[in-house]
């Protein structure tokens, strides 16, 4: 007598169902694998808060423009402190907010702690050295690959940190910690985060890590420049100047002071993106895959 064959199993419905002899399964890890997670979400708080430090920010770098000529505060140096304190406490707002909106868990919050020690301990090793602050490489890539909520973030704590470590703590902190945070959030802005790969990701980060890097150096020009001293008369600020030869006096100022410096930031961060870029992206997103950021994971319990 020939044995009825055995029915083969009704496909479930549920991918995410556990395999015989488990108590539940995770649906959608496949998918969440697969895609590239942001370990910050930027919810409404975050945003808004992000909003006012910009805000506050941009007002910061130009309120010494705006001033009428006659206002003493274009002549006193000692007024930005405030301000900038200002800016720090605001700074810290903008952390917090992020941190207890997009609930991050202790991965979360383990590879900002690793990623900012990282890139301040890479800080001294190019500090005074004609610029070269390989710092700038890490930071493009840590936001390209997490995002801009946890770029800004990290680019803001890295700075701090980075300050505490060499002692360039100051009024200036919070304008450096503002750039730094705008640097590494336009990295996570970038186009293609999830289909880009490959030399044209690098010749991309490549591309932003240089133009950046200048950003980042002229806006740093900007929240000193007004307050140069009135002896440097050529390339010092002038309130009553227009703003054609004002512009050509920080162009002036630029070239002068600081392209030294930008441009050996700019090309070393070209250089190490081309070189070091595809390892660091490997192992940052291998990172973040295992952090399970923002993954939804859901139980469904075997049937």
């Amino acid at each position: 007598m020939t044995p009825a064959p055995t029915p083969a199993p009704a496909p479930s419905a549920d991918r995410g169902a556990a395999a015989p002899g488990t108590a539940g399964g995770v649906a959608g890890a496949s998918t969440g694998a697969r895609r590239q997670a942001r370990a910050v979400r930027l919810g409404p708080r975050s945003l808004t808060a992000l909003a006012l430090v910009s805000a506050v920010g941009v007002a910061g770098f130009g309120w010494p423009f705006l001033a009428p000529p006659a206002s003493t505060l274009n002549a006193h140096a000692q007024d930005a402190p405030w301000l900038f304190a200002g800016l720090l406490v605001l700074l810290v707002g903008v952390v917090a907010a992020t941190i207890s909106e997009s609930g991050l868990g202790p991965k979360a919050v383990a590879m900002l702690g690793v990623l900012a020690a990282a890139g301040a301990a890479l800080r001294p090793i190019g500090a005074g050295t004609a610029g070269l602050e390989p710092m700038f490489f890490l930071m493009v890539l840590s936001g390209r690959v997490l995002g801009p909520g946890f770029g800004f973030v990290l680019g803001s704590v890295t700075m701090f940190a980075s300050a505490l470590l060499t002692g360039g703590v100051g009024p200036w902190l919070p304008f450096q910690m503002l750039s730094m945070g705008w640097f590494t959030m336009g990295a996570g802005l970038l186009p293609g985060p999830d289909g880009l790969r490959g030399r044209a990701e690098l010749w991309l980060l490549a591309a932003y890590g240089f133009l950046a890097a200048f950003a980042y150096g002229t806006l740093m020009n900007m929240a000193g420049w007004p307050f140069m001293s009135a002896m440097a008369s050529n390339i010092s600020f002038d309130p009553d100047a227009s703003v054609p030869a004002n512009l050509a006096r920080f162009l002036a100022y630029c070239l002068a002071t600081s392209l030294g410096w930008d441009l050996g930031r700019a090309l070393l961060t070209v250089v190490l993106a081309l070189t070091l870029g595809p390892p660091v992206l490997r192992a940052l997103r291998r990172a973040t895959r295992r952090a399970a950021f923002e993954t939804p994971v859901t139980f469904t319990g075997h049937p």
